[in-house]
Parts: C-alpha cells; sequence; structure tokens
C-alpha cells in the first residue's frame, strides 16, 4: 500500500506550477519570470526555425545530436522555457525531461510581437546566466540576427550582431558553419 503524501511541510511552489506545466497544459507552455504563456508561434516564425534547422541539421547529425523546442528546466527560478530551437547531445535528448540550458549546444529564440522584449533581454540574461554556450536571437521586428556566447552570471560576454536579415552569421565551434539569414 502506498502511503500519501506528508503535506506537513507544505508544497514547493516551484515545483508544483513545472508539474502543472509539465502534465497538463501542453508542449507550448512556458513560465517566464513567474508568468504562465501558451506559445503559438506563426508560420513566419515556423518558417525562420526551419530555415535555421535546415542549415545546421547535417552538422548537428555529426555532433550526434538532435534538434528541438524540447523543454528547458531553470532550477531555483520561476522559469520554464520552451525555446524554438534547441540542440542538445542525442544521450541527454533520448528518454529524458527537461534540460537545462548548460546541456545544450545551441538555443534559438525567434521574435514575435507579443514576446519580442522577453526574447531580447529576459531570456537573454536567463539563458546566459543558466550556462547556454550560444544563443541565437532571430529578431523579425528589427530584421535582424545577434548571437551571444561567453554565458556567465552578469550576462553574456560576446555578442556578434546584430547583423541585418541576409548576412552570413557564422556559428563558431562545434558547429563551425555561416548560417544563410537571407531566408528568415
Amino acid at each position: 500500500m502506498t502511503a500519501a503524501h506528508d503535506y506537513s511541510e507544505g508544497i514547493d511552489p516551484e515545483r508544483a506550477l513545472k508539474y502543472v506545466i509539465q502534465h497538463f497544459l501542453g508542449d507550448r507552455t512556458e513560465i517566464v519570470e513567474g508568468v504562465v504563456s501558451h506559445v503559438t508561434p506563426s508560420w513566419d516564425h515556423e518558417n525562420a526555425a526551419e530555415e535555421i534547422r535546415d542549415q545546421i541539421r547535417p552538422r548537428v547529425k555529426e555532433l550526434d545530436c538532435v534538434t528541438g523546442s524540447g523543454n528547458l528546466d531553470l532550477p531555483d527560478s520561476p522559469n520554464w522555457y520552451v525555446p524554438d530551437l534547441a540542440v542538445a547531445p542525442k544521450e541527454l535528448a533520448k528518454g529524458g525531461g527537461a534540460l537545462v540550458p548548460y546541456q545544450t549546444l545551441l538555443i534559438v529564440e525567434i521574435t514575435s510581437q507579443s514576446n519580442a522584449e522577453t526574447n531580447r533581454v529576459v531570456k537573454r540574461k536567463r539563458y546566459a546566466e543558466y550556462g547556454a554556450p550560444l544563443y541565437l536571437l532571430v529578431d523579425r521586428t528589427d530584421k535582424t540576427v545577434t548571437l551571444f556566447a561567453g554565458p556567465g552570471r552578469l550576462g553574456y560576454t560576446k555578442v556578434d550582431g546584430p547583423h541585418p536579415f541576409g548576412t552570413a552569421v557564422r556559428l563558431p565551434e562545434p558547429f563551425g558553419i555561416d548560417l544563410d539569414t537571407s531566408g528568415l
């Protein structure tokens, strides 16, 4: 017989909220600084993600990684992200749950009118804080692409851009490829 949960020490609100997100609210639900939102990207938005995915796919396979928009947990914070695109080692993705940003090789966020400032400021700060090695911001409002690298607690130390759409943007190692941004 299974014993009932002992609630005498209370409930961890972060854990409870993240459980609800994972099990009841669907695949495209995020928590950004404690605010729950359901993400519904437009086809134009999806096209931008597909343009990037198609270009990096050969190198991703060579690295034995996968691309997707799987859940990213930011432990000890009121954040649970669903990036537009992330690259993660296959060994971590297969059979795994949420990853932490430092476990990825690249995270891509593509702005929409409703989330542009979140992607430009909040997520950039959090991804750096949680060690995402590369953060590519595709800003559809400004029609620019910016690559952030060198994560740390105070933010990214290296910024390449913003570059206008149409400019080739170099994704450093382990990718070592130039990203054609003309189709974004």
